[in-house]
C-alpha cells in the first residue's frame, strides 16, 4: 500500500509539474527570444519568432488567458530596448507586431472552440458511462449472505463496457450468476451483451430450473440476432444474412448457488470457475462443456452439474478468457492460476479471502503482465459464502427494523 501511494504520489507530481512547463512554456519562448536578440543582433529579423507564443499557448494549455497573455509579452518584447539607430528594424517590428495581433485572434477563436468540444466530450462521456453502468450494473457487495466482487476490463479504448457480461441475482431459488463472453469485443459486441443480460435479469427470477433460464436465453439470443439481421439489411426482403447467424455465439456459465451452499452449473463452452478455499485454489470442472450458445441447438435434456459446497469463508472465481489469453511483451500467457493463488494469499483474512481483495490482486497483476495492453476484453467476478457467520433472527422476533408499533396497545390503527 505504502508503494502504491508513492506511486501515485510521484505520477501526481510529474503531471503537476508537466502542467507548470506547460503554462510557462509561452514566457520562456519569448524569453529565449529576446535574449537570442540581445545577445547577437540581428536588426529585428528573429523577433518574427514572437508571433509563435500565442499559438504555443493555444496548443498547450488551450485556455484564452493563456494565450492572451503570452500575446502580451510578445507585443511587449518588440519594444525597443536601449539605444537605437533611427529606423533599424522599424518595418520588421512593425510587421511583427500585425502578425502577433493576428496569431492572439486566431487563437483566442480557437482555444474558445477548443474549450467547447472538450465540454461537448465530458457530456458524452458521461452520458456513456451512465448508459454502460445501466448494462454491465456494478454488483452489491453482498446479496443474500453471498459476498460479491466484480471488475472488468474493456479492450476498446474509452469504454467500460465490450463483449464480456456478468450479473449476480439473488431469487427464491437460490443465488444464481452468469458470466459469458460474446464473440467479438468493444463496442460492436454491447448490443448483444444488453440483450442477454436484460432477459437473465427477467427469467432468473421466474424459471425454477437452471435448464429452464439457459433455454430462455438461448431463444432471447436468436431473436437479437434475426433483428439485428433485418435492420442491417431491410432491402434483402424477408429473408436475412445466414452469415451473421452463423458467426456470432456466446459462452455462457450459469450458476446457482442454495441456502445450503451446494452450487450446480451449465457451462456453454465457457471457462470453469476456481474454487477458493481459505489459501488453497483448485480448478473446478466437474464434466464437459456444452458448446457456445448459438453454434449448435441445446440437447433436449438439461441437467445441472454439481458442482460441491461451499464452506463458510469458500468462494468461485469466475473468468473470462481474456484474462487466461492475455499476453506480455515476449508473448507469454498470463499465469491466471499462479496469480490467483498469490492474490489469495494476499487477501487471507480469518474468515476467508476477501472477494474485492482478490479481484482487485488479479486485476494489478494482469495490468502489468500485459503492460495496460489488453487484446481482449476481461471480467473477473468471485463469490464467497459468507450466510453462516450472519445471526439468524429469534424464533418469532421480527428484526429491529421490522417491528411494528400498534395503537394503541392490542387494537388497530385503523379506527383511530
Amino acid at each position: 500500500m505504502i508503494r502504491t501511494r508513492a506511486r501515485g504520489g510521484a505520477r501526481a507530481g510529474a503531471e503537476t509539474a508537466w502542467r507548470a512547463f506547460v503554462f510557462v512554456l509561452p514566457g520562456l519562448w519569448v524569453l529565449g527570444v529576446v535574449a537570442w536578440e540581445l545577445c547577437r543582433p540581428t536588426s529585428g529579423q528573429l523577433l518574427q519568432l514572437l508571433a509563435a507564443a500565442p499559438a504555443i499557448a493555444c496548443a498547450g494549455t488551450g485556455r484564452r488567458q493563456c494565450v492572451l497573455l503570452g500575446g502580451l509579452c510578445a507585443l511587449l518584447a518588440l519594444v525597443p530596448f536601449g539605444e537605437t539607430e533611427p529606423g533599424a528594424g522599424a518595418g520588421t517590428r512593425i510587421m511583427t507586431c500585425g502578425a502577433t495581433l493576428a496569431v492572439i485572434g486566431a487563437s483566442y477563436l480557437t482555444a474558445g472552440r477548443r474549450l467547447r468540444l472538450v465540454r461537448e466530450l465530458e457530456r458524452t462521456r458521461e452520458v456513456a458511462v451512465a448508459a454502460q453502468r445501466v448494462v454491465l450494473r456494478p454488483l452489491p457487495r453482498r446479496i443474500d449472505g453471498v459476498l460479491l466482487a466484480a471488475d472488468h476490463l474493456s479492450a476498446s479504448e474509452g469504454a467500460m463496457v465490450g463483449g464480456d457480461l456478468y450479473e449476480v441475482v439473488g431469487t427464491r431459488h437460490g443465488v444464481r450468476a452468469v458470466i459469458g463472453d460474446v464473440r467479438g469485443h468493444g463496442l460492436e459486441a454491447m448490443g448483444t451483451v444488453a440483450a442477454m443480460l436484460g432477459s437473465f435479469r427477467e427469467v432468473v427470477h421466474d424459471e425454477p430450473e437452471l435448464g429452464d433460464v439457459l433455454r430462455r436465453l438461448e431463444r432471447s439470443h436468436q431473436r437479437h440476432l434475426r433483428e439485428r439481421a433485418l435492420a442491417g439489411a431491410p432491402a434483402a426482403g424477408a429473408g436475412e444474412p445466414v452469415s451473421v447467424l452463423a458467426e456470432e455465439f456466446v459462452t455462457l456459465l450459469l450458476l446457482e448457488v442454495a441456502q445450503d451452499g451446494s452450487v450446480t452449473a451449465l457451462n456453454c463452452g465457457h471457462p470453469w470457475p476456481y474454487r477458493v478455499a481459505r489459501r488453497a485454489v483448485a480448478p473446478v470442472a466437474p464434466a464437459e462443456p456444452m458448446p457456445p450458445l448459438g453454434l449448435f441447438p441445446l440437447p433436449e435434456e438439461l441437467s445441472a452439474v454439481r458442482c460441491g459446497r461451499l464452506g463458510p469463508g469458500e468462494g468461485l472465481f469466475l473468468h473470462t478468457d481474456g484474462a487466461a489469453d492475455a499476453r506480455d511483451a515476449a508473448g507469454e500467457f498470463f499465469p491466471l492460476a499462479q496469480e490467483l493463488r498469490s492474490s489469495v494469499a494476499a487477501a487471507a483474512a480469518p474468515c476467508g479471502p476477501s472477494p474485492s481483495g482478490v479481484v482487485g490482486e488479479v486485476r494489478k497483476a494482469l495490468l502489468r503482465h500485459a503492460g495496460g495492453r489488453l487484446t481482449d476484453d476481461v471480467a473477473l467476478v468471485m463469490l464467497s459464502n459468507d450466510r453462516v457467520r450472519v445471526p439468524a433472527s429469534s424464533a418469532g422476533t421480527p428484526p429491529a427494523g421490522e417491528r411494528l408499533t400498534r395503537w394503541p396497545p392490542g387494537r388497530s390503527g385503523r379506527g383511530r
